[in-house]
């Protein structure tokens, strides 16, 4: 990556309660707008795995900004709560080294 200072990127896993699969897409993506929009994240990726887990990709300017952009109050206490309600485990994160980037944006429609 060409920036001075490495971005901070993690991968985070979740296996669901069986049937709360879509309020969990829905406060993830509420919850994932409020930090890109005003907490400074980079965005991050839901994916389901054949293996019925979870994983979300994120990225944030560092590790920095992540403590801070997280340790101000929820920015969505309800989606928050939501989130919490569908998880019925959560797996270690996964801290990752920026080497080499040449992923695209996503198009808006959907994967």
């Amino acid at each position: 990556m060409g920036d001075a200072s490495p971005a901070f990127c993690a991968i985070y896993r979740w296996r669901l309660h069986p049937g709360s699969e879509d309020s969990f897409v829905r406060a993830w993506s509420r919850v994932t707008e409020l930090l890109l929009t005003e907490r400074g994240s980079l965005g991050s990726r839901l994916h389901r795995g054949p293996d019925d887990i979870w994983y979300s990709y994120t990225q944030w300017p560092s590790a920095i900004a992540k403590a801070e952009g997280l340790a101000r109050p929820s920015v969505d206490p309800e989606a928050w709560r939501q989130l919490r309600e569908a998880i019925a485990e959560t797996l270690p994160e996964l801290i990752l080294e920026p080497v080499s980037d040449f992923l695209a944006p996503l198009r808006q429609e959907g994967c």
